[in-house]
Order: structure tokens, then sequence, then C-alpha cells
């Protein structure tokens, strides 16, 4: 750091040199009180160092001191400032951000010490005017070593936070894989984090996997910054206290949530849907697969194989396909393939789709006659048409396609063509 005055600045003349070196010298013989006065104005000013104890204190006064000692050095020309000699500052860094403060709780110290000091150069200068403009050749200088130390202090925060953003996202990795192994950690750090996360051996838990199919802003939905903003978002308190462990890994967003006490499946499926809605108004399109319960570390891995099989079911655009809220039939129709959808009557297909651009009035009388176990009466109230209007309707679908909806194998077969084509449909709602 380079010394005295800051460059193209005029040089001191002698009165005022010697009128800085006694200001400095005063400062120096009451500096202990002055580095008090700083930790006793931190401890009111900062929040986070309000709630510590008498240690913690002890550490900051020597830190202020330190800091002080190097700065009326610097000021009185006696040496210049190198990186080496802050190794006590990025220490103490080490230790806040080891501790949890933050970043700008680290700086606003720093603004603290500064203005502490400030406060002691100007009363040691005292008022005559020839005083004070040596007291005001200070700033300068004073300002640039608060800058250079605040900014090695700020840079092994960064280091820090770096270490430890990689070593959380290694210990979520290698927790995920044991998980997805079948098997819950039973000693070390991966069962500390573990238990962070509510998982346990026996633990009812879900599998998720998002993938992200576009992006309205930049068009480039393989950016892992959509990996990361998905992870932050999913991780977000949903209907329940506690974490979910979430890993971005292979091009996908993994999420294991526990399904914890007065929990069910349709809240796991209720959160993650708003996810993915939210994330679509902000411009991230998401297709999201979403397992049953496993009951267990043990029935994971089938968890995330059923998730990663759901998310075939979910249309081009994104969507959620959750499938605890798909019964069996519903399953295997959206999983129809070319194949299947072949082998529905030609005049079944046709129907269908010619109902589906008359409103789908026909399809909503097929299934609410199922829904209603054949009772007409019931399935015309439901529709809130007439009795004869449902009867009329039945009546023309069977003369279109030779199925009679009151025998129940022609009934079921509408159905399956019925889910066929909706399974078919891109763009749609598929839950």
């Amino acid at each position: 750091m380079p010394r005295g005055p800051a460059p193209g600045a005029p040089a001191l003349t002698e009165p005022l040199s010697r009128e800085r070196h006694r200001i400095l010298h005063s400062v120096q013989d009451r500096l202990e009180d002055v580095a008090k006065t700083a930790v006793a104005v931190m401890r009111t000013e900062i929040p986070s160092y309000a709630l510590q104890d008498e240690r913690f204190f002890d550490d900051v006064r020597d830190q202020v001191l330190a800091h002080y000692r190097m700065q009326l050095a610097a000021l009185a020309g006696d040496r210049d400032i190198a990186p080496e000699d802050l190794v006590f500052s990025r220490a103490a860094a080490m230790r806040r951000a080891r501790a949890g403060f933050a970043l700008e709780d680290w700086i606003s110290a720093f603004r603290v010490g500064r203005q502490v000091l400030w406060d002691a150069l100007l009363d040691c200068a005292g008022m005559s005017a020839e005083a004070q403009q040596a007291a005001l050749s200070l700033v300068t200088p004073l300002m640039r070593y608060v800058d250079y130390a605040s900014t090695h202090a700020a840079q092994a925060y960064v280091e820090y936070e770096q270490h430890v953003v990689a070593d959380a996202d290694r210990e979520r990795r290698d927790l995920l894989d044991q998980l997805l192994a079948g098997t819950a950690p039973a000693r070390g750090p991966l069962l500390a984090a573990a238990q962070a996360y509510g998982i346990g051996p026996h633990s009812p838990m879900m599998a998720v996997v998002a993938v992200c199919v576009g992006d309205t802003r930049t068009g480039d939905p393989t950016s892992a910054e959509h990996g990361y903003a998905t992870s932050a978002s999913i991780g977000i308190a949903g209907p329940w206290a506690g974490r979910t462990l979430v890993v971005v890994r292979h091009g996908e967003v993994v999420a294991v949530p526990v399904v914890r006490t007065g929990m069910d499946a349709e809240d796991i499926c209720t959160h993650f849907e708003a996810v993915q809605r939210r994330l679509a108004r902000e411009g991230t399109m998401l297709a999201m697969g979403i397992s049953t319960v496993a009951k267990g570390a043990g029935e994971l891995p089938r968890a995330y194989e059923e998730a990663r099989a759901a998310l075939d079911l979910v249309p081009s655009d994104g969507g959620v396909a959750a499938l605890p809220r798909l019964s069996p039939f519903d399953y295997l129709a959206l999983r129809a393939d070319d194949l299947a959808r072949q082998l529905v009557d030609p005049r079944v297909r046709a129907l269908l789709e010619d109902d589906r651009r008359r409103g789908d009035t026909l399809a909503a009388t097929i299934r609410a006659f199922a829904e209603a176990d054949l009772n007409l009466r019931l399935a015309a109230d439901r529709l809130r048409v007439h009795h004869n209007t449902a009867h009329y309707r039945l009546r023309r679908i069977e003369e279109r396609t030779g199925r009679n909806p009151r025998r129940i194998a022609d009934l079921l077969e509408l159905l399956v063509a019925l889910a066929i084509r909706d399974g078919a449909g891109e763009g749609e709602d598929h839950q």
C-alpha cells in the first residue's frame, strides 16, 4: 500500500508535517481507549455482534488494535503495507465467516473502526487552523488503508464461502448417492447431514426430478444457472418445517422431501407444483416428475426411477406429473404408445377428435356417466343438463361408434380411448 498523501497531492510543509506527527503520537498514546470505544460502538450498532460473549469481544479488540497500529505506522510514513501484513486480518475474516457472520457485518466493523479512529484524530488535532489542515491531510491515506484492508477481508470471506459451498455441494451429492443406493448413512458427517434434512433409515420420503425445458429470457435451457435457481426455489420452505435435500446432478435437479408428521403426499405435490408455476412466471420452464412415497431409504431407488419415469408424462413445454395423483388407469393411459393409439377403433377416435373441436360435451358425458356408476339421472345432474339431453348424447355416441356406454366393456373402451387421446395432447396440464 502506498504511504503518505495520495498521488498528485502537494507535499506537506514542515509545520503541517510536525502537526501531523503530533496528532498521530497523541492518538498512539490513547490507542487502547480508542480501541475500547470502537468495540463498544460495534457492540451497539452491529446486531449480530451484540449477541456475542466477552471472549468474542477480546478477539475483536485485538483486531482493532492491530489495525490501528498498522494504520498509524502507515500514516506516519514509517512503513508500506503489503498483503502479508494483513494475514492476521484474513484469519479473523475466516473466523467470522466460519461463525456465520455476514460479510456486511464485517465491513460494518471496518466502517465503525475507521470512524472512531477519525474522531480520535480530530479530537487530538485541536481547533487551530494548522492542526485542522494537518488532520485533513490524513483523510486520503486513512481511506486508502481501510479500502485495502477491507478488500483483503472480503476476499477471505469469498474464499471461505466458495470453500463452504463446494464442501456442501459435495456432501449433498454424496448423501444423495448413498440414498439412491438404497441405504441411509449410519455414521460420520453424512449421518449428520441426513439428520439435518430429517432423513432417517425408515423416514417416509419422495423423490422429485426436475429438468429445464425452456427459458424465455436467454433461450438456453441447458445453462447451469437454471439448475441452481431451481435448487434454491425448491429449498424454500413449503408447508413443512425443516430443510429439503436438493442436488443438481447430471443435468437434472433431484429433491428428496421427507413426508413429515401431519403431512401427506398431496402436500408435497402441491408445494412442488407451486414451485414449478412460480419459476414459469419468472421465465424458467420446468418439467417435474414426482414419485409415490418411499417407506425408508431402502425404497428410495424405486422412488427415484418413478420420478424419472413420470417426466415422460409431462408435455414438451413443461408441467408436473405427480404419480400420487394418478390412478393405475390414468398412468397406463398416459404411457400409451403409438401402437395403443392405433388399436383404438377409428370410429371412436374420429368421434373424440370431433368432440374436442366442439367443446368436449360428449367426452364430459362419458366421464360423468362412469363416475355416476352408470346412473344416467345422477350424471345429468352433475352435468347440469336435463336427463333427456344426457340420454340423447349416449345414443349419439352409440350411433357413431358402435359402442353402447351402458355396457361395461364398451364404456371401458371409450374411457381408455378418451384417456389416450388426452394423454397425447401437447401443452395440456397432465397432473
